[in-house]
């Protein structure tokens, strides 16, 4: 999966997979996998002038599953760990 890098307070970078519908969102948290995103979430998200606040209004606070596929301290799995 190729991720883009986002300039925006809190995130790091994006990608996404249109066969799975799944998003993958680099923040300073940890990297976060969203299931069942439309592909416009994503495009919306790279394009938008303030990604930090599309991504808390449209993504964060939606309904979409979430799991965390890595942490800053621990590494744990990268996103291209998930989608090979």
């Amino acid at each position: 999966m190729e991720m883009k890098r986002l300039n925006a307070t809190g995130l790091k970078a994006a990608g996404y997979d249109e066969r799975s519908r799944k998003l993958v969102v680099e923040t300073t948290a940890g990297t976060w996998e969203y299931s069942g995103v439309a592909p416009e979430i994503f495009r919306r998200l790279v394009s938008s002038p303030s990604p930090a606040s599309y991504y808390r209004e449209s993504i964060e606070d939606e309904e979409y599953s979430r799991r965390r596929i890595s942490t800053p301290q621990a590494g744990g799995l990268k996103p291209d760990d998930v989608f090979k």
